[in-house]
């Protein structure tokens, strides 16, 4: 059986196929071939080509005319993507138009051709990431709402704490994804702009029709026409592949949180079962975190690209040495990442298996000693706080000591029982009657999610 050659084992694992189509070598192809066609068809408007031109130009730019192989070989003597390519597409238009070919990429240099195809590119990876987040909150809200009050252990320092809610820590997870949703909004007029500005920024070659193609460019190509080229300007693309990362660790923090849940010692918790999901090469009974082994990975491998980013940024000049090269991998693999992270999340989310049964009975653990804080704050508006705080720590040792609940420690000490009722005592003492506002931060959080929905 003939295989493509490449790495393609964990392709599926870590990443979503409909973005690595989009930086695969046809997608980087075409999107280059797309702003050539584009700059045919516009300086055709203005005059400056004849319009007999654009049709074979545009035929040409296809990327399945070319040998992906080929150009991969020229890159390496050529020192970028373009150049072979421009090469391979003058030749391609002479072989029918001899005359066409005279006017193909002119007044456009290497940059030019290969940040706006990556422009063209992360549009499209930009709107996948989107609609993936967007189907994530709307899992994440829909969850959220329906274990809005089941309590669960709150930990900290991995210790049992007060009682949360299962519903309000996913509410954490969703509020996390809107505001990347929002960040995201927010940098699009930033991001999806034209790169043209020839040999070094001033479009000399286009004397004075250099404005006017470049306006009709911006809009054949459906970009924004910014203030001027940003060829060594990277701060664009480097706060895209920054909120990439923003994303990546949300979704690492998500999980981070269902592999822990989904520990022996606790199994609250659990990613959807799938025949021959999570299991072991030895022990036939493990059921391991495979979906959020993804999340973790990615959040783990995307902020050292993003520094990549970040250190390629004091590009030199007009035209970067290596700096502007360490981008090419980089960005597309962030984006390659953060959407199998996506992926999986998603998958995730939609079927969470609970076990409020047992987050009941790991409440238990500590048989009551989760709830001392809220015996102490009733206590200390009868007694003072230090008396109060002085008075619980000691029944909570004496509880540990003796491996007695709370509870019964309690109702033997004649202080507790001269200020507190034994009804008032068994209040106290129910994680359901100790969760504060976590509804109305679930409330609050599918709200936020819902005004950016609309």
């Amino acid at each position: 059986m003939t295989q493509r050659p490449g790495n393609q084992l964990f392709d599926a694992y870590f990443t979503a196929r409909d973005m690595r189509e989009v930086f695969c070598d046809q997608g980087r192809v075409q999107a280059m071939l797309d702003f050539e066609a584009a700059l045919a068809r516009a300086e055709a408007r203005v005059g400056l080509i004849p319009l007999s031109a654009v049709a074979p130009i545009a035929a040409a730019c296809d990327a399945g005319l070319y040998d992906f192989a080929a150009l991969g070989e020229a890159i390496a003597t050529a020192g970028n993507s373009a150049i072979p390519l421009v090469k391979a597409l003058g030749k391609q238009i002479a072989s029918s138009d001899a005359e066409a070919e005279r006017y193909v990429h002119l007044g456009a240099t290497s940059q030019d051709v290969m940040d706006s195809g990556l422009v063209l590119q992360l549009r499209q990876a930009l709107a996948l990431i989107e609609d993936q987040l967007a189907q994530l909150a709307d899992s994440l809200a829909t969850q959220a709402q329906r274990f809005a009050t089941t309590p669960l252990a709150g930990r900290t320092w991995l210790q049992h704490a007060t009682p949360v809610t299962l519903g309000m820590k996913i509410a954490g997870w969703l509020g996390a994804v809107t505001r990347s949703r929002q960040r995201l909004q927010q940098l699009k007029p930033r991001l999806l702009v034209l790169q043209f500005g020839g040999a070094s920024g001033t479009l000399a070659a286009l004397g004075a029709q250099a404005l006017p193609i470049a306006e009709a460019l911006a809009e054949e190509l459906q970009l924004t026409l910014p203030e001027q080229p940003w060829h060594t300007q990277r701060d664009r693309i480097v706060e895209f592949g920054a909120v990439l990362g923003l994303i990546a660790g949300s979704l690492g923090k998500f999980g981070r949180d269902i592999s822990l849940l989904m520990q022996t010692e606790a199994a609250e918790v659990f990613e959807p079962a799938a025949p021959g999901k999570g299991g072991s090469s030895t022990m036939p009974h493990k059921r391991n975190p495979v979906g959020a082994a993804v999340l973790i990975g990615a959040a783990t491998r995307v902020p050292g690209l993003v520094s990549t980013l970040f250190s390629a940024m004091p590009q030199e000049h007009e035209r970067s040495l290596g700096l502007w090269h360490a981008e090419w991998e980089t960005l597309p693999e962030i984006c390659c990442l953060v959407s199998g992270s996506l992926q999986q999340a998603r998958l995730l989310a939609d079927g969470l298996e609970v076990d409020a049964a047992r987050m009941a009975r790991n409440l238990e653990l500590t048989q009551g000693l989760v709830l001392a804080e809220a015996v102490s704050i009733v206590l200390a508006q009868r007694v003072g706080r230090d008396t109060a705080h002085h008075l619980l720590e000691q029944c909570c040792k004496r509880a540990v000591a003796e491996q007695r609940h709370l509870r019964a420690v309690l109702a033997d000490e004649p202080q507790v029982t001269a200020e507190l009722s034994g009804a008032e005592l068994d209040d106290l003492l129910n994680p359901a009657h100790y969760l504060g506002q976590a509804q109305v931060w679930v409330e609050r959080a599918v709200a936020e999610h819902n005004a950016l929905t609309v």
